[in-house]
């Protein structure tokens, strides 16, 4: 089994450097753009697009002439890693539908990397062009380095080192399998009883954040004072996704150690968090308290919680299942009964068939749970880990 895993770690301090690694962006972040800017240009014409192959070559003409020559200054291999993006990214938008690249800001998405060249001797690494950098190393890397990535997160910059090793396959030490239902008022719920409190990072710094902008607001765009609050309010949104971050790593980690098989629904939150707010021909109705939910949707960080599951189970020889959301809070898991009335509220079910009553998250699970089961059994694979078979109002005891 292959495993890549990327070590993330920061600078240390050394404003050479900061300005080095902030032309370097620059220089990618034109390449991006004036690259963009020629394939929707075909795009608009209904020009075939050029191939990744065709923009390296133009690539080579800009370095050459007068008036892109500050592009030398930067590593070849980095500018040419922006191309691949670029094409991987149009490719994705035609044919995948996952929407169309966007030109590029300073000081937004500020990041190049290095495909090879670069060297790591202890906590230090060297970089084409620009030189040996120290770093502050928290932690071993293991395996090795395939691609090294320079990207700046509020006013620090970082090196992420991607690497790859061959492991055995690995056997889980394990064999519960649990249900998980997605929440806003309770983050998570397991089947077998475990409930993860949301952190809600974002709620917290709402306010504060809210006041910083309105400070922003009040001063001269582009002044000494306006940067510093703009830097203030970008170190805010650091922190709470930090926060976000470390919560989402903690519960993942637990769940992962401790479950072999995890099930849960195949969430679209993309569609789930979209704004009510209509047309003016078909304006839509309650958008406040939509855009409340939305809010509370994308604090809570679902769709990055199930890929760290997704990784992190795989590494410990357990395995992902997601199952279709329908129906799972409206379900009685004891005589399996559907109906919108069953769901008395938010936190409450009550069977009107034959009154089994639970909280209404856990009763989400135990049918998640279930739904995994009668899936495998149509498939003819029944050997489920953790007693999926066994009756949910035990379970839920």
């Amino acid at each position: 089994m292959i495993i890549r895993k990327g070590y993330k770690y920061r600078f240390k301090a050394n404003s050479g450097r900061d300005r080095q690694f902030g032309r370097f962006c620059g220089h990618c972040r034109f390449v991006w753009n004036k690259a963009l800017a020629l394939q929707l240009a075909r795009l608009e014409s209904r020009t075939p697009l050029l191939s990744y192959q065709d923009l390296a070559g133009l690539l080579r003409l800009w370095k050459q002439s007068e008036e892109y020559g500050f592009l030398r200054e930067a590593h070849s291999q980095a500018l040419q890693q922006v191309l691949r993006d670029l094409d991987r990214a149009l490719w994705d938008g035609l044919k995948k539908a996952k929407g169309m690249p966007r030109f590029r800001k300073k000081g937004r998405q500020d990041s190049f990397r290095y495909p090879q060249g670069f060297k790591i001797n202890g906590s230090r690494i060297y970089l084409p062009k620009i030189g040996w950098v120290g770093f502050r190393q928290s932690r071993d890397i293991l395996g090795e380095p395939k691609n090294a990535t320079v990207s700046r997160r509020g006013r620090h910059w970082f090196v992420s080192i991607q690497t790859e090793r061959e492991v055995s396959e690995p056997e889980h030490t394990s064999s519960a399998a649990a249900g998980i239902d997605l929440g806003v008022s309770r983050f998570a719920t397991l089947s077998d009883g475990t409930v993860y409190e949301p952190l809600n990072s974002f709620r917290r710094l709402e306010n504060k954040l809210a006041r910083e902008q309105r400070r922003l607001s009040r001063k001269q765009k582009f002044s000494g004072n306006w940067r510093k609050q703009k830097e203030k309010i970008t170190r805010l949104h650091v922190r709470i996704a930090d926060a976000r971050q470390d919560y989402l790593h903690k519960a993942s980690s637990e769940i992962s150690k401790n479950h072999a098989i995890i099930v849960m629904e195949d969430l679209r939150v993309k569609n789930m968090s979209a704004s009510a707010k209509g047309t003016i021909e078909n304006p839509g109705s309650r958008v406040r308290q939509k855009a409340g939910l939305n809010k509370a949707i994308l604090d809570q960080g679902w769709y990055e919680f199930r890929r760290q599951l997704a990784y992190k189970l795989a590494w410990a020889g357990g395995v992902l299942e997601l199952v279709p959301p329908h129906h799972t809070s409206q379900t009685c898991p004891a005589c399996d009964g559907l109906s919108p009335g069953n769901r008395r509220s938010q936190a409450v079910f009550r069977c009107q068939s034959c009154g089994y009553e639970n909280h209404a998250d856990l009763v989400g699970a135990l049918n998640i749970l279930r739904r995994a089961g009668h899936a495998r059994i149509a498939c003819g694979d029944t050997g489920l880990a953790g007693g999926q078979a066994q009756e949910p109002s035990r379970q839920a005891a």
